[in-house]
């Protein structure tokens, strides 16, 4: 099936899924989360053929995102059974004003209509983006990269006998079979086709939808994620907080990728990160790129000229020291890309500073970045973490998945 044929079956079923109850919704969602258990096998036979075809292609980190286990697709399963237990924001009225003419006024959420999604090499995003669209009243167009097509089939396959197993249309979620940059663009071109375009991925798709959708598309992903060690941090938990944030899985978006210290603490801090993320770590030690002030106090790699706006997705960490709160708001959000950032301290005003004075869709007191993702703010999973302003900001789940209309009721009234 050609892109354009399938984004013709889309706009027709949008018109279909507004027939659905929510306990329909529901109901083909369930299906959905057990048929996704049924086909693990045949998911996992797909997924070790997609991994194998990465392999010296993409870097290990890159391999771990895109691998597949039992206990992964469960999680998935269980991502869309939280999703159910959700309530459905379409219909649902957000204003009601009563005019003293006698019209009634209803702000009403409803359903976007066809959402859009290309990503890359996380197959969990197909059936997390699937779910979300449904519950929201969505039309689901996935877009994978090419090192995650067989994956992503083998889950969409799953996830459309869910829907025919609950008496709905397999249309509600559909797939890109064309892996090519002209399946992207068509997509970015959709114009009366698509009607919310989510990129997820590197720099380069997103910055390339930014640039060349002509369809509304919503910035997300890219996550340059900062942690600052204020002069009255607690050590042991800073550590806790920093090893989390960049080892516990360096390839996604909200992992930490530098390290802000203040002056004050870093000749006696620096060398225990250092004996926590180097020393002691046979497996992979983290490689640390440091300030020239940092290079004084320990051993590692200079930092080079963009290391501090650079989004690693791998075990490397940029280490700059600055005098106080004041100069790590100013030094984070000079090289941000407003996804996540962290402050450690046990003083409330640098606290409150912090949160006040840094301009990204999250900010963490005393807890690691790792946690900006939709499953963890209670929406179940999420469809990506916008960075931008408008509309949607940080992880979207479903109230970001509708737009809204004016519902006006009246009784004969002319103006």
């Amino acid at each position: 099936m050609t892109t354009q044929e399938l984004l013709k079956k889309a706009k027709a079923a949008k018109t279909a899924l507004s027939n659905y109850t929510v306990a329909d919704i529901d109901r083909a969602l369930t299906a959905m989360a057990d048929a996704l258990v049924a086909d693990c096998d045949a998911i996992l036979t797909e997924n070790a053929a997609d991994i194998e075809a990465s392999k010296g292609v993409i870097s290990d980190v890159m391999i771990d995102r895109l691998s597949l286990s039992p206990e992964r697709i469960e999680g998935m399963a269980q991502g869309i059974r939280d999703v159910v237990k959700l309530p459905s924001p379409v219909g649902k009225v957000l204003n009601r004003v009563e005019r003293p003419g006698g019209l009634v006024i209803e702000k009403t959420s409803v359903a976007l209509g066809v959402v859009a999604i290309i990503y890359e090499s996380r197959p969990n995003v197909t059936s997390d983006a699937a779910a979300l669209a449904l519950k929201s009243g969505n039309v689901c167009v996935l877009r994978c990269g090419k090192e995650a097509h067989r994956s992503a089939a083998a889950i969409v396959k799953a996830l459309q006998k869910g829907l025919t197993s609950a008496g709905l249309p397999e249309d509600f979620v559909l797939l890109v079979e064309d892996t090519t940059r002209q399946s992207a663009n068509e997509l970015m071109t959709a114009d009366g086709y698509v009607d919310l375009l989510i990129p997820r991925g590197g720099p380069g798709l997103i910055n390339a939808c930014v640039k060349n959708a002509i369809v509304p598309c919503i910035q997300t992903g890219t996550g340059i994620c900062h942690i600052y060690v204020d002069s009255s941090a607690d050590p042991d938990m800073a550590l806790n907080i920093i090893e989390n944030a960049k080892t516990s899985r360096p390839s996604v978006c909200n992992a930490e990728e530098v390290l802000v210290v203040a002056r004050d603490i870093a000749p006696s801090f620096l060398p225990r990160l250092k004996e926590r993320l180097v020393d002691d770590r046979s497996e992979n030690p983290v490689e640390l790129r440091l300030d020239p002030e940092a290079q004084k106090i320990i051993d590692g790699t200079p930092a080079g000229e963009n290391d501090f706006d650079t989004e690693f997705l791998d075990y490397i960490l940029a280490v700059k020291i600055v005098a106080d709160v004041d100069e790590a708001i100013a030094h984070i959000n000079r090289h941000s890309t407003g996804h996540s950032e962290a402050i450690v301290t046990s003083d409330t005003t640098s606290a409150e500073k912090f949160t006040r004075g840094i301009d990204s869709s999250s900010v963490y007191v005393n807890a690691s970045t790792r946690f900006t993702d939709g499953g963890e703010f209670g929406l179940g999973c999420e469809m990506g973490i916008s960075t931008q302003k408008l509309h949607a900001r940080g992880p979207m789940g479903l109230e970001e998945l509708n737009t809204y209309k004016y519902i006006i009721r009246g009784n004969g009234n002319i103006r």
